[in-house]
């Protein structure tokens, strides 16, 4: 089971979780094949002492990690042979000790996806989603394998689990709402007002092994991250007291800014600190400190790139980690001591970038009908010159965003000579809950329309020549590309539609139970808005796509299966038009293998270059 990782360098890194001691760390590293979990010791502060791989005895991507609050257990998510249908195993932290089991390997569905939420004491807590629609909150002993299922409801998933309170996530992505478990009581929590959204719930507690256990009678406090109330989400406290005839809920706002939504938070294990990192500036990020006994926010930490995710902090904050990118570093984490914060201290100095780094700009312009839309441009660092050919890069979701973050399809675009621009079109996060609304249901088309505008800000603008423009994406992306070739010909000269929709029935047909569930809300109900769903699909429009399409997928992918991409290129070849597929094994809805990574972006580049340049 140990592996030295001592002399690594040069690869990127993410999603790390500190012990809760401050001792040790554990984190995700991309490697030659899948993303792999490393743990790391410290010594005297900052200072590194040793690592070691965690081996386990499936193929897959690592997708997340926790350690357990005493620091003696590692539970680790991993997605088999790249699927998307998550397992859940565990480690212990002792660097002498080879075991690992599974600890979701109790579940009779065959295409159950098992989460890993976090731990509850000594028990790992599991969100668990299957065929039949409901969504299950699981705590498992990791010694002796015991389950407790504490909730089983549709649309559920469990946010936090602690000391007998659960909180569960209801509703579908347009609104999801928080309801607590306690006591033998359920209630709901922040409710009447729909179209709000609860993303991230925990009880507030002392967590350490050495906490006494909470008086009787004292309130319970939970930390929420919601927009309920509000355009913006910021971080809530709810106060609720414990006796069972009170029904009092108190609500206080500890920390909100004006026109930024907080991205995440992240507590330290006794309760005492919190982080938060808010998405400010069309998707910088902002670090600040939140001391709860004393409700004060301490000021901006200043970080090592633009953007910022995963904060993983120690008891007492002596530890932070933070995942850290920009347009020409990639994944990186990196730890300070906030109490004292120096430097920032890389796990692994992040890999070089490849050519010539590119700053973005962001540019605001309005739609046609006045909404502003938003993107980030990257021009070529030489050999170009306005108006010349442009990419158009749409994100995913769509409730994604693009951020001046890594991209590992930007640079081999940018060395070729080809500009890129990364829209935020309506129906994106980080601008608000009317936003990220403005596209739902019968929207659909106002959304495809944003494409248009998108290339008449870029012509108007002098940036982009109007024969020498091609559309990509992933996901969301992807669909886009193809609703926008096939609504609005005449635009593009080259698409390229990565792990994207085509079908949008065809899609609720085929994609996980619990995906379609959630979609309801975003782009109609399969059965009752069955004629829009067939409006706003490509394929029903296939004949008016002229232009070269190339279709990539990862082949194990279930959150879009690959036969979105393959019958859209099947109608196109019957037409005779020029098109192709091409699908990556071993690949999920992500790709997470580097040398899979580059191969797309070089299958992107070889795809448009010969129309537009």
């Amino acid at each position: 089971m140990t592996e030295s990782t001592s002399n690594a360098t040069g690869r990127p890194t993410f999603a790390a979780s500190v012990a809760p001691d401050g001792s040790a760390f554990a984190h995700l590293v991309e490697v030659d094949g899948y993303p792999r979990a490393v743990q790391r010791w410290l010594r005297g502060g900052l200072r590194f002492s040793g690592s070691r791989f965690v081996r386990l005895p499936v193929e897959g991507p690592v997708s997340a990690l926790r350690h357990s609050p005493d620091g003696k257990w590692l539970a680790l998510e991993i997605e088999p042979h790249g699927s998307n249908r998550h397992q859940v195993w565990v480690v212990t932290t002792d660097p002498e000790d080879p075991q690992s089991w599974r600890i979701d390997d109790g579940l009779t569905d065959p295409r159950a996806n098992a989460l890993l939420i976090g731990w509850d004491g000594q028990r790992i807590a599991l969100a668990v989603e299957g065929a039949d629609d409901l969504g299950e909150a699981r705590l498992v002993d990791p010694v002796t394998r015991e389950v407790e299922i504490v909730d089983r409801r549709r649309e559920g998933r469990l946010f936090d689990s602690w000391g007998g309170a659960h909180l569960i996530r209801t509703g579908p992505r347009s609104h999801r709402g928080l309801i607590l478990l306690h006591e033998g009581r359920e209630r709901e929590l922040l409710g009447g007002d729909p179209g709000s959204s609860t993303e991230q719930a925990q009880v507030l507690t002392d967590r350490r092994p050495s906490a006494l256990p909470a008086e009787a009678g004292e309130p319970l406090r939970l930390l929420v991250r919601s927009d309920h109330g509000a355009d913006r989400s910021r971080l809530l406290r709810l106060t609720i007291p414990t006796a069972p005839s009170t029904d009092d809920l108190a609500v206080e706002v500890l920390a909100e800014r004006a026109g930024c939504d907080l991205d995440e938070f992240a507590v330290s294990a006794d309760g005492r600190f919190a982080t938060l990192l808010w998405n400010v500036d069309g998707g910088h990020s902002v670090l600040q400190l939140f001391d709860l006994r004393t409700d004060r926010l301490l000021p901006p930490l200043t970080l090592p790139a633009e953007v910022a995710s995963e904060a993983s902090l120690s008891a007492e904050g002596s530890l932070l980690a933070v995942t850290a990118q920009g347009p020409e570093q990639r994944r990186t984490v990196s730890l300070i001591d906030p109490r004292d914060p120096g430097p920032w201290i890389p796990v692994e100095e992040p890999p070089e970038p490849r050519g010539d780094p590119v700053l973005p700009q962001w540019r605001r312009f309005p739609a046609s009908d006045g909404l502003e839309l938003n993107g980030w441009w990257y021009a070529p660092p030489e050999g170009w010159s306005a108006p010349g050919p442009v990419a158009l890069w749409f994100h995913g979701g769509p409730e994604g965003q693009s951020r001046p973050e890594y991209s590992y399809v930007f640079p081999t675009l940018l060395a070729a000579g080809i500009a890129v621009f990364a829209p935020n079109v309506r129906g994106s996060g980080g601008f608000g809950r009317a936003f990220v609304h403005a596209d739902e249901g019968p929207l659909r088309h106002r959304a495809i329309a944003d494409v248009v505008d998108v290339v008449g800000h870029l012509v108007g603008a002098g940036l982009a020549d109007p024969e020498r423009i091609a559309i990509t994406g992933r996901s969301y992306g992807g669909y886009l590309t193809n609703a926008a070739l096939a609504f609005h010909p005449g635009l593009f000269r080259a698409g390229v539609a990565i792990c994207g929709m085509s079908d949008l029935q065809t899609f609720y047909r085929d994609t996980e139970p619990w995906i379609g569930l959630a979609a309801y809300s975003k782009y109609g109900h399969p059965v009752h808005d069955a004629e829009l769903l067939a409006e706003l699909s490509p394929l029903h429009r296939v004949a008016a796509i002229e232009v070269p399409l190339l279709t990539l997928h990862g082949s194990a992918d279930t959150n879009v299966p690959v036969n979105e991409s393959r019958q859209v290129v099947a109608a196109l070849a019957a037409l005779g038009r020029r098109t192709e597929s091409v699908v990556f094994p071993g690949e999920g809805h992500e790709f997470t293998r580097p040398e899979n990574q580059q191969r797309l972006a070089d299958l992107v580049r070889d795809w448009i270059i010969p129309e537009i340049c």
